[in-house]
């Protein structure tokens, strides 16, 4: 069955308010039990803020290891989910309920399957 990447965009930023984040972690645990009655929740993951990043580039014949996000943003990625769905319509339904639960924007992306993978 097909895996899809559900990519969590959050505002850079310090964290919600308690009283803010709480319903919203709450309606979050819901959607991924949901998902894990219904049998498509593969993995997911929350990620630490961007500027605790390390970058990885390759320059010439060498790697070079630089601080930080890859990219300057007002936004970034701050969680993910895999989820396998007969298709993109269910995958974007989850996406949908993913959306609801934690108020902020989903990127559903189908995860490459072809030769090499």
């Amino acid at each position: 069955m097909p895996q899809y990447l559900l990519t969590i965009y959050q505002p850079d930023g310090g964290e919600p308010a308690p009283e803010v984040l709480e319903p919203i972690m709450r309606d979050l645990d819901a959607v991924n039990r949901e998902m894990r009655e219904a049998g498509v929740w593969v993995f997911a993951g929350g990620l630490h803020p961007p500027e605790t990043a390390t970058v990885a580039r390759v320059t010439g014949d060498d790697v070079l290891l630089t601080d930080g996000p890859y990219l300057e943003g007002k936004e970034h990625v701050g969680g993910f989910t895999v989820i396998e769905a007969p298709d993109l319509d269910a995958a974007l339904g989850w996406g949908r309920k993913l959306a609801g639960a934690i108020t902020l924007p989903i990127e559903v992306r189908p995860l490459y399957d072809g030769p090499g993978c």
